[in-house]
């Protein structure tokens, strides 16, 4: 006889209120979660993932409501639980990591409290032991010095510590069943390992069962018993996770197979076979661009932060000789070049000087030292206040990882669309400025009739491409892409990454990729750099750095990269 899951979702239909009517985020879904197993639940944007977690926990909008079907917990129906009886399951036998780590923490109550607000609202420690039962929970989740991170805020701790927080303050009272909501989403591939492995260790220590909500089809992959497929609202396909990824019976299942990166892929090779394919372009590079002088050249490039002053009040009152307190290097000397029509990415954890660089070479922040050598004009010399006037500064563009942060949302498609030349070009008139607009809009691939919408009426994908539109406005040289596709689903993702190849050879652009996604980097850079703790280890042709490493931190990088067994 089959033992009865530990959680039972029967039939479940969530709706939503909104202007237009009644829509149905979830449609007639049945899932079982049953005690000591994972399960996770892939798809893409708005498939209905995070509803149906919100559903479990009863967190939905005010808008929505289940309106058909049953969720049994442990023998509990939680559709007809009262509000007193979900804040006491809430936290005590049901937690939740949400996404965004800092989003879900408290930012001006310090980390250690937040634990003990858990642990004194479930009864879980008293006044006088909640203290040392935070420090506990924080040595569990592998905190080093937690004493001192008790008393830390969440702006001074990094995302992935920030995630170790959350951990810690989902399983503070050792709940039976955990809900990890997209929990490595933005994370570095060692920083995500080792947070996805934290969480399978003690929930196997604890005999929890785990609900991993995630579109990274090889993290559900490493990380899963069972595997369940939602498109639209509805449940496609449920199977072992060795059995979906080896044999997807389900059409959606095996687009997502096929628009996920991994070795021996083209860019083109994401693409759907339906979808029409762009004929394959050489790359600019491999015809006579490495005799060229490089575009940018970047020599013992060095970035110092000054740490805080030490030393006491008192013994600054009587001058008495503070130690000395070096500055903090985030980037320590490193040099490197960017070819004309090239793609070099820069890769490496999170704190490694990636995005600092980045920053240096698109002016947005004064280096301590060292030389950026634009086309032959040293602009590291030039402040990045005045920068910003110079006509150098069309020439160097952004696109940004968040596509949603990075657009103002009083400003439609359109305007953000149109900013840098109102800023910087020498374009006029209403109609000149509309008709150019729509000429970049075609351009991304982005619908002309979604020009004249706010950033909140855009999907994701359409979002991104308001922003690569934006960066290319000027027809700039060289584009920085800072995470561009981190948190697109991975078919969106494939359009995206194939729309910027065909725009660099289309454009002749050059490009600077910044990303943790090793597989993305090796499919759309020429060459690459893997940079950790300020400095250089490793540089060289993608192929050679991804595909024959010659420094063992590359080598742990590649290895941290969970794989679907395709």
């Amino acid at each position: 006889m089959t033992a009865k899951p530990l959680l039972d979702i029967k039939n479940l239909t969530v709706e939503f209120a909104t202007r237009r009517g009644t829509v149905q985020a979830v449609k007639s879904i049945d899932i079982g979660v049953g005690k000591g197993e994972t399960v996770a639940i892939v798809g893409e944007s708005g498939s209905g993932k995070s509803v149906t977690s919100y559903a479990v926990v009863r967190i939905l909008d005010r808008a929505g409501r289940v309106a058909e079907g049953s969720i049994g917990f442990s023998g509990i129906d939680l559709v007809g639980a009262s509000e007193a009886q979900m804040r006491d399951l809430r936290g005590r036998e049901i937690s939740m990591i949400f996404q965004n780590p800092r989003a879900a923490l408290n930012p001006i109550r310090k980390v250690g409290k937040q634990i003990e607000d858990v642990l004194l609202q479930h009864v879980q420690a008293t006044r006088a032991t909640a203290r040392a039962k935070a420090i506990e929970a924080l040595e569990k989740v592998r905190i080093a010095r937690p004493e001192e991170r008790y008393d830390a805020y969440p702006f001074e701790l990094s995302g992935g510590m920030c995630q170790r927080i959350v951990i810690a303050l989902a399983l503070a009272c050792q709940p039976q069943l955990l809900i990890a909501d997209e929990p490595t989403t933005g994370l570095d591939v060692t920083t995500q390992k080792a947070v996805m492995d934290l969480i399978v260790e003690l929930t196997r220590e604890r005999g929890m069962s785990t609900i991993l909500i995630t579109h990274d089809l090889g993290l559900a992959a490493a990380y899963s018993d069972k595997v369940v497929v939602m498109e639209k609202g509805r449940v496609v396909e449920t199977a072992a996770a060795a059995e979906i990824f080896c044999n997807p019976q389900h059409p959606y299942t095996r687009r997502l197979m096929q628009a996920t990166p991994r070795v021996g892929m083209a860019l083109r090779d994401l693409l759907p076979e339906a979808a029409a394919k762009p004929p394959a372009v050489p790359r600019i590079l491999a015809a006579a661009g490495n005799a060229a002088a490089p575009l940018l050249r970047v020599e013992n490039l060095v970035k110092e932060y000054p740490r805080p002053a030490t030393g006491s009040l008192l013994a600054k009152l009587i001058g008495k000789a503070e130690p000395e307190n070096p500055a903090f290097r985030a980037v320590d000397g490193i040099s490197f070049e960017v070819r004309r029509g090239e793609t070099l990415g820069l890769v490496g954890e999170s704190g490694c000087g990636k995005s600092t660089t980045s920053m240096m070479v698109n002016r947005l922040l004064d280096p301590t030292s060292g030389r950026i050598v634009f086309d032959g004009q040293d602009i590291g010399a030039i402040p990045a206040k005045q920068f910003a006037l110079t006509p150098l500064r069309r020439r160097i563009q952004m696109v940004f990882q968040d596509p949603t942060d990075s657009l103002n949302p009083r400003f439609t498609a359109e305007r953000a669309i149109l900013d840098p030349i109102l800023r910087m070009g020498s374009l006029k008139g209403r109609d000149a400025l509309r008709a150019r607009c729509e000429e970049l809009a075609t351009l991304v691939g982005l619908p002309i009739e979604l020009i004249d919408r706010f950033p909140h009426q855009l999907s994701g994908g359409q979002k991104a491409r308001v922003g690569i539109a934006r960066a290319i406005a000027l027809e700039p040289d060289l584009v920085i892409l800072d995470e561009p596709t981190a948190a697109l689903d991975v078919s969106v993702q494939a359009v995206v990454l194939n729309l910027l190849e065909e725009l660099k050879q289309r454009l002749r652009m050059s490009y600077i990729f910044v990303s943790h996604d090793l597989n993305v980097v090796r499919l759309l850079c020429d060459r690459v750099i893997v940079m950790r703790t300020g400095e250089i280890v490793e540089q060289g042709t993608a192929e050679e750095v991804l595909g024959a490493p010659q420094a063992e931190y590359t080598r742990e990088l590649l290895t941290a990269i969970p794989h679907p067994p395709l």
